[in-house]
C-alpha cells in the first residue's frame, strides 16, 4: 500500500528514511506550536484555542500535501502572516480578531479558486530558472540567518545592524558544537544525522541548566475560544478588500517561493517545472480555510521542510508522521516546548548551507540571468522575506531583459507578475 501511494522505489528511498526525515522536519518547526499562539494572543485571542487551531490546521494541510501531492513539505500557520494579522490588522487598524479571521477565510477561498483553475500552478511553473535557483539559495541564506540568530551567534548591533554574539555564552557554545556535530554526522552519512544532533544538544543542555524536562507532559486542548468565531459579514465590508488582497498576495508568493526553493533542493523540478503543482498548492488553500474556521492565521508551506529533504525525504510519507505529531502536540505542548531554540538552530544553519549549492546552476556569464538571481539571493535574508526577495528578483529580471533588448524572452505571465509586484510596492509606499 505504501508503495502504491508514495512510490518509494521510484524515488529511490525507504520507509525508514522517510519517517526519520518527517520526524526531523517536525522537530525543526515544532516552535510554531508555541510561538503562533503567543503572537496571536497579543491580538486578544485565547491561547488554548489558537494552540488547537495551529496543530489541527497544520496536520490537515500537511496530510493533504503528503497524500495528495506526495511532496515532503510540511505546512503550518506562517510566522510573517501571523505578525501581519496581529500587529497590522488587529492592533494597527483596530479590526476585531474575529473579523480578521474572516479576512483570512476569504483570502483562503481566493487561493482555492485560483488553485482549482490552475492559475497558481502556471505562476509556479512560469518562474524563470535563474530565479528558481536564486530563490533556493536565498531561502538557504534565510534559514541559516534564522538559525544563527536563534543560536545567538548573530545578534543585533546598533553600529553595524548585526554582529557576533557573546561566544562565552553556554547556549552559543552548544549551538556551535551542534553545527559541527551535524556536519560530521552528515559527512559520515549517518542516518537521521540532523535529528540526532538536535536530540544530543538538547540532552547536553540539561545538566547545564539550559534545557529541562517539562513539569508535566499532557494538557487537554480547549478549542472553544476560537472555533467558529470568524466574522465573515464584517470581513466582507467595503474597506477590508485591501486586507484580503495583502493576505492573498503575501501568502501566494511566500508559498511559491518556499515550494520552489525546497523542491529545487530536493530535485523535484522537471525541466524547471513542478509536477503536481496544483495538488501541492491545494494544501495551503484548504489549510488556510480550515485554520480560519478553527482560529488561526494563514497556513503556508514551511521552509523548515528543507531539513527533512536534507535528511533524505523524497516523498510525502513523512508527512504522516508530521501530521500525527502535530495532533499529538495538542496534548503534549509542554513536551514540544521543551526543545530549546539553540538545539534546532544548528539544523537550520546546516540546511541553509546545503541549499546554497543551487547558485552553481545560475548562468553567471549572462548578466540578465545572474543579476536577478543575485538580487533574489541577497534580498531574501536581508529583508527577512521570501516574497520580497522573489519580487525584487523578478522585477530586475524584467528590467534587465527590456534593457538588453531581449524582451521577447519575457512571458505574458512574467509581465503580469511584474505589474502586480509594482502595485505591491506602490501599495507599501502609500502606507
Amino acid at each position: 500500500m505504501l508503495e502504491r501511494v508514495f512510490h518509494l522505489k521510484e524515488h529511490e528511498t525507504t520507509a525508514r528514511r522517510e519517517l526519520l526525515a518527517g520526524l526531523t522536519t517536525f522537530t525543526t518547526m515544532a516552535y510554531v506550536v508555541v510561538v503562533n499562539p503567543r503572537i496571536l494572543s497579543e491580538a486578544g485571542m485565547p491561547v488554548e484555542g489558537v494552540l488547537f487551531a495551529t496543530c489541527l490546521s497544520a496536520a490537515v494541510a500537511t496530510l493533504i500535501m503528503g497524500l495528495w501531492a506526495n511532496y515532503p513539505i510540511a505546512l503550518a500557520p506562517g510566522m510573517s502572516l501571523n505578525a501581519y494579522f496581529t500587529y497590522t490588522i488587529v492592533l494597527g487598524r483596530g479590526v476585531p480578531w474575529q473579523t480578521a479571521l474572516g479576512v483570512v477565510f476569504l483570502s483562503g477561498l481566493l487561493f482555492l479558486v485560483l488553485t482549482l483553475t490552475s492559475v497558481r500552478e502556471h505562476i509556479v511553473n512560469g518562474i524563470p530558472d535563474c530565479l528558481k535557483h536564486g530563490t533556493a539559495a536565498g531561502i538557504g541564506l534565510f534559514i541559516a540567518f534564522v538559525g544563527l540568530r536563534n543560536a545567538k551567534l548573530i545578534v543585533a548591533n546598533t553600529a553595524t545592524f548585526v554582529g557576533l554574539g557573546k561566544v562565552s555564552d553556554p547556549q552559543v557554545i552548544l549551538a556551535a558544537v551542534g553545527i559541527v556535530l551535524i556536519a560530521i554526522l552528515m559527512a559520515r552519512k549517518v542516518g537521521g544525522a540532523i535529528l540526532l544532533g538536535i536530540v544530543l544538544i538538547t540532552l547536553a543542555g540539561i545538566p547545564l541548566g539550559l534545557s529541562h524536562w517539562p513539569g508535566h507532559f499532557l494538557s487537554w486542548p480547549h478549542p472553544g475560544g476560537t472555533l467558529f468565531k470568524l466574522d465573515l459579514r464584517g470581513a466582507a465590508k467595503i474597506g477590508l478588500g485591501e486586507l484580503i488582497f495583502v493576505f492573498f498576495f503575501v501568502d501566494l508568493f511566500d508559498n511559491v517561493g518556499t515550494l520552489v526553493g525546497v523542491c529545487e533542493q530536493g530535485g523535484f523540478l522537471r525541466d524547471g517545472k513542478l509536477p503536481r503543482a496544483s495538488r501541492a498548492l491545494l494544501a495551503d488553500a484548504v489549510g488556510t480555510l480550515f485554520g480560519a474556521v478553527t482560529g488561526t492565521s494563514t497556513v503556508t508551506s514551511y521552509i523548515e521542510s528543507a531539513s527533512g529533504v536534507a535528511a533524505g525525504a523524497r516523498t510525502g510519507m513523512g508527512n504522516i508522521v508530521i501530521a500525527g505529531l502535530f495532533l499529538a502536540a495538542m496534548f503534549c505542548a509542554p513536551l514540544v516546548a521543551a526543545i530549546p531554540s539553540y538545539a534546532t538552530a544548528p539544523a537550520l544553519v546546516f540546511v541553509g548551507a546545503l541549499m546554497c549549492g543551487s547558485v552553481a546552476r545560475v548562468n553567471w556569464e549572462d548578466f540578465s540571468e545572474a543579476v536577478p538571481a543575485f538580487l533574489t539571493l541577497v534580498a531574501t535574508p536581508l529583508t527577512f522575506s521570501i516574497a520580497t526577495g522573489l519580487s525584487m528578483g523578478l522585477l530586475s529580471y524584467t528590467f534587465m531583459k527590456i534593457g538588453t533588448g531581449r524582451h521577447r524572452e519575457i512571458s505574458p505571465l512574467i509581465w503580469i507578475l511584474s505589474a502586480l509586484f509594482l502595485l505591491r510596492y506602490a501599495f507599501l509606499g502609500a502606507e
